[in-house]
């Protein structure tokens, strides 16, 4: 007991909500004039930022993938390479 760590109280939390204000009176009647009525809603075409930011990952991607491509073919061809080599260095004299 003398070395047990001592705690501080948990917080308390208080069990009643403030109350919240009352929303604003709203005018029963129609607006005076067009000008103050509410603009529609009208949906918007994707942004030229979206096709031009997916448009550069697939040139990414595409860069990578034959970037990738073009190490595998030169690592091929240099293992093709050291096989000739070492296959004529392993055979006997007499046989070339």
């Amino acid at each position: 007991m003398l070395l047990s760590p001592k705690y501080a109280p948990p917080p308390t939390i208080p069990t009643s909500q403030p109350a919240l204000p009352a929303p604003p009176l709203r005018h029963p009647h129609a607006p005076a004039c067009p000008c103050q009525a509410p603009a529609p809603v009208r949906p918007t075409a994707p942004a030229l930022g979206a096709i031009a930011g997916a448009a550069a990952v697939a040139v990414t991607v595409a860069v990578l993938l034959t970037a990738l491509l073009v190490a595998v073919a030169v690592a091929a061809v240099s293992v093709a390479v050291v096989a000739v080599v070492l296959r004529s260095l392993l055979t006997p004299p007499r046989q070339r």
